[in-house]
């Protein structure tokens, strides 16, 4: 069962909120609010998306709705090619549930962001490919260090504590060997940060992170740096627990 989630973002507090899970079983897609939607429509005044008008509702097809397959290039453009290089997924795999899922599917002047649920890889442990966030609000230094990385280059990965915006942002700097060399270059999607938590209260060693690619302008910020890390998978973890990831309909997922 493939499992991607979406999530909006308050346009006024600037706030991101899980509204909504989308499955594919192989057969069959299937779209569900998640009681983020509910969270976000009290607090933020959200509304449901047009396609998919009914907060209590299950939506199947076995097409990839619109609202999704809209979010991946089309295969036909001239830089799709390059679109998937930068994704940096193999051509045999390049399919749009995939495509998605590494891509985040945003657009540049919506609020709506799509990201994967982790699952434990073929060693049991848990692992996943982003793309770091806030490069093009890094200092020129920074941004010149981006554009240095090597793929298979380790970053270190910390709770930025006094960020005045979420103490719990997960930060990446570079592992130069004098600690005064080491510059940021960028933060963990928000959507990590709670597991992370997790592994790092329940496992013994830090989740690792590595320099996957480095795609250079004309690459888009959003694309700039793509990592993956891989950390131990706690017993009886499970990503995505709290309550805003949840389906309002409970029975929607089997399997």
């Amino acid at each position: 069962m493939r499992k991607l989630y979406l999530a909006w973002q308050d346009p006024t507090s600037r706030c991101w909120h899980p509204i909504g899970r989308l499955t594919f079983d192989g057969k069959i897609y299937r779209f569900v609010y998640t009681k983020g939607a509910c969270e976000a429509q009290s607090k933020c005044n959200f509304q449901p998306l047009v396609s998919f008008p009914d907060l209590n509702k299950i939506y199947e097809g076995e097409d990839l709705f619109p609202s999704f397959s809209n979010r991946v290039l089309s295969p036909s453009r001239p830089d799709f090619g390059d679109f998937v290089q930068w994704l940096n997924i193999p051509e045999d795999k390049d399919d749009p549930f995939a495509l998605l899922a590494r891509s985040g599917g945003r657009r540049a002047t919506d609020t709506l962001e799509v990201f994967p649920c982790p699952e434990p890889d073929e060693n049991g442990q848990y692992h996943i490919h982003f793309f770091v966030h806030g490069l093009q609000y890094l200092p020129p230094p920074s941004q010149e260090r981006v554009s240095r990385l090597k793929p298979g280059e380790v970053l270190l990965m910390a709770y930025d504590f006094q960020n005045p915006y979420d103490n719990l942002a997960l930060m990446l700097r570079t592992n130069d060997a004098s600690p005064g060399d080491r510059y940021i270059v960028g933060y963990c999607p928000r959507y990590l940060k709670m597991d992370m938590l997790t592994i790092l209260n329940s496992c013994s060693v830090q989740p690792k992170v590595l320099v996957e690619r480095v795609n250079l302008p004309p690459a888009p910020f959003k694309f700039r740096l793509l990592c993956n890390m891989t950390g131990c998978w706690p017993c009886d973890f499970q990503p995505f627990l709290d309550k805003a990831y949840q389906p309002i309909k409970e029975d929607v997922l089997v399997g």
